[in-house]
């Protein structure tokens, strides 16, 4: 299957059979996941494959009891977390080792701290950016620790998008799921101070009644701007 027939493939459904999906397929397209483009490559996501049974039906249970998440053989859940960031700048940096490219050296080093780090700091950074704003062109949402959180939500998203594709082109079908209870969502999976959950996935083969409909868009000119 081409990448346009997996892209046509995926829809979001919403009842499962019980046929198990094959381990080698969870793992392929979670490695493929982990592929997926992300801001400064910092990575910082966390991604939870609920195997445990029990673990599984409350997850379920969390996730309102909806068909997607009841009816599914496997449940994924990612999650993000900007806490990350020295951990796996140090990973970044220990990659570098060897690399004459000091730009590199100079990002990993000096600028990953400045933006990610220095929460204190954020009404400084907010207002020096501005400032800078006036004179030459600036990133002005990389200044609050809200901002950031919102470009780590956005490359785990990309993550999310990148899995249910890999899930499609091996003749599967996922769900991403939004309609959960975060608080029991996070009991149930341990969750660290600072990990924002993106999306819930149910993975699995669909049924006759998984599918609600024909897929609908929006008219392309509607949402389509050529600027020329």
């Amino acid at each position: 299957m081409d990448f346009f027939e997996a892209v046509k493939r995926r829809r979001s459904i919403r009842n499962y059979s019980a046929t198990p999906v094959p381990a080698e397929v969870m793992h392929k397209a979670l490695e493929a996941a982990l592929l997926s483009p992300n801001s400064s490559n910092m990575q910082l996501w966390q991604i939870y494959w609920v195997q445990n049974p029990e673990k599984k039906r409350a997850l379920a249970k969390a996730c309102m009891n909806q068909g997607a998440a009841r009816t599914a053989p496997e449940l994924v859940v990612f999650t993000a977390n900007r806490y990350l960031w020295k951990r796996n700048r140090k990973f970044l940096i220990d990659s570098l080792a060897g690399n004459p490219r000091q730009d590199l050296h100079d990002y990993y080093g000096k600028l990953i701290p400045t933006l990610y780090g220095w929460s204190i700091l954020a009404p400084l950074k907010w207002v020096a950016v501005r400032i800078a704003g006036l004179f030459r062109p600036s990133i002005y949402e990389v200044s609050t620790p809200r901002d950031i959180q919102e470009v780590v939500v956005k490359s785990t998203a990309l993550a999310c998008q990148t899995f249910m594709l890999a899930i499609a082109a091996q003749g599967l079908d996922t769900c991403p799921m939004e309609g959960f209870d975060s608080k029991r969502v996070r009991r149930i999976l341990g969750l660290k101070n600072g990990e924002r959950i993106v999306m819930v996935i149910s993975v699995g083969e669909r049924t006759e009644r998984g599918l609600w409909g024909e897929r609908f868009r929006i008219p392309q000119d509607q949402v389509l701007h050529i600027i020329k």
